[in-house]
């Protein structure tokens, strides 16, 4: 790469660490600190939305999907579409109007509302656990990135550059450095991706005439894909939409309702149609590239199909140009990695140590970020399997949050005891099912399996509680009901 290209990634790293050093003088208060000061508007929110939800995992996916199978796999950000506006119209009026009422700053605050402090607790530890390990695996995402594309670069001296940036600017300068820096990176990501990849792509592997006689037919079909797998992902994207810690952090900073969903709707689509096309498209021609040697398999033989395009960006594009597009990669695993961050941070100070009300919170909240940061940059220094990790825990996040969550929408009669159990069991069954490798019946995800138990154990424990009730009301009207009698029938006696 030529000096240009790095000059342009510095002063992207740059522009990102003054970010988080201008909102650091303007932060006063928890309120400011995590939720933003409950000011934010919906394009910031919005768009900050979809960058942490697409971020490095999706942004780098979508190009592994469209080079493994073509334009079907947008159908993985129509998950994403469906969660955002499910959760825009049945999550957030009740989480607005409570949050409104109580000031929350995290999502277990809004479960002990709905349940009680224990199933908060709970619920903060598993988040916090969560969204450490996604910290980690954005940043070794981020790391792997920079190792194949920059080949002066290695991967543990990537892990300190990205680690470092990524850690300050979130621990100083908190949400609003972390919303106002996700806008300006999902601005670069999309705008270098559409405007610059897309066309010189397009150009640089011959055309539409050599995607044509390159490819099978099926990576032009929107159908080429199962049911088990379309059901896969709606069951472990559509849930985060209800349960993610980043997402009613943001749902807060908006202050209303009306806010917050139009920022969900405006998230919605750039996911799709809009990310998902231009991802899988990229992956296509990068597949195209592969077939025809442009791209070449890596030094030990092996082809990785998430690395195809970033390689290929890394081979066509012209100097400076080069800078510019993985400075939009990086950015988009940043944005999530920073939302991961302050997920985790916002769990510990006010659900583990309910430290939110002390007179230097400000300081211990960038105390606290700027541990759980340099922890996560140490697990993905040390584990090499973190993103397995990663996986593991979210899995756990879905399986046990999101069937309190749906009760405490739907049912107006709660059963803490049912939803701590639905959450312990919900998890540790997907956990169960994942490690032990087990052939699931249709080739349905554990998390489906998990879910169901889930709520299997929340609805024992509700009908159990309910009926315990009726029983208890009815023995009451009835005793009530003699004593009555009782007292009346000397005075008629009279």
């Amino acid at each position: 790469m030529h000096w240009i290209d790095y000059l342009i990634f510095g002063l992207y790293l740059a522009g990102m660490l003054s970010i988080g050093f201008y909102f650091m003088r303007k932060n006063q208060s928890a309120d400011d600190y995590f939720v933003g000061g409950r000011k934010m508007s919906s394009f910031h929110i919005g768009l900050s939305v979809v960058a942490t939800d697409v971020g490095g995992g999706f942004s780098i996916g979508l190009g592994g999907l469209g080079f493994i199978m073509g334009l079907s796999g947008t159908w993985l950000l129509f998950t994403g579409l469906i969660g955002a506006w499910l959760s825009a119209v049945l999550l957030i009026p009740k989480v607005s109007k409570m949050a409104a009422k109580h000031h929350f700053l995290s999502f277990p605050q809004f479960l002990k509302q709905l349940f009680n402090g224990r199933v908060a607790i709970i619920a903060g530890v598993i988040s916090a656990i969560g969204y450490l390990g996604f910290t980690s695996s954005q940043i070794l995402a981020g790391a792997k990135l920079a190792s194949a594309t920059f080949p002066n670069i290695s991967i543990q001296n990537a892990l300190i550059l990205m680690g470092i940036i990524a850690v300050v600017y979130t621990s100083v300068g908190g949400m609003k450095a972390v919303i106002y820096t996700d806008t300006f990176q999902w601005i670069l990501l999309m705008g270098g991706l559409v405007f610059v990849g897309l066309p010189v792509c397009y150009i640089g592997i011959g055309g539409y005439e050599t995607l044509r006689a390159t490819l099978p037919q099926s990576f032009f079909s929107l159908t080429a894909i199962s049911w088990q797998q379309i059901v896969n992902w709606i069951i472990t994207i559509v849930p985060i939409w209800f349960i993610g810690m980043t997402l009613y952090q943001r749902i807060y900073a908006a202050g209303d309702k009306k806010t917050a969903q139009r920022a969900w709707f405006v998230a919605g689509l750039f996911e799709y149609p809009v990310m998902a096309f231009t991802g899988v498209i990229l992956g296509l021609f990068a597949k195209a590239a592969f077939e025809n040697g442009i791209i070449g398999v890596g030094e030990n033989g092996v082809f990785d199909p998430e690395m195809g395009l970033p390689l290929l960006l890394k081979s066509i594009l012209p100097i400076g140009l080069t800078g510019l597009i993985l400075s939009a990669y990086f950015s988009a695993i940043m944005s999530t990695a920073d939302s991961c961050l302050m997920a985790a941070s916002g769990n510990l100070i006010t659900d583990i140590f309910n430290m939110h009300h002390s007179g230097k919170v400000m300081l211990l909240s960038q105390g606290t970020t700027l541990f759980l940061g340099i922890t996560a940059l140490l697990v993905a220094w040390k584990v090499p399997n973190v993103l397995e990790l990663m996986l593991h825990s979210y899995s756990f996040m879905v399986s046990g949050l999101f069937v309190p969550v749906l009760a405490g929408i739907f049912l107006k009669r709660r059963s803490s005891r049912g939803a701590l159990w639905s959450m312990l069991v919900g998890g540790t069954v997907t956990l169960f099912l994942i490690l032990s490798g087990a052939k699931l019946p249709f080739g349905l995800d554990a998390n489906i399996y998990g879910i169901v138990l889930a709520g299997m154990t929340y609805l024992l424990f509700h009908f159990s509680e309910t009926r315990r009730l009726t029983l208890k009301s009815s023995l009451e009207f009835s005793a009530s009901s003699w004593l009555q009698g009782k007292d009346e029938d000397p005075r008629q006696g009279k």
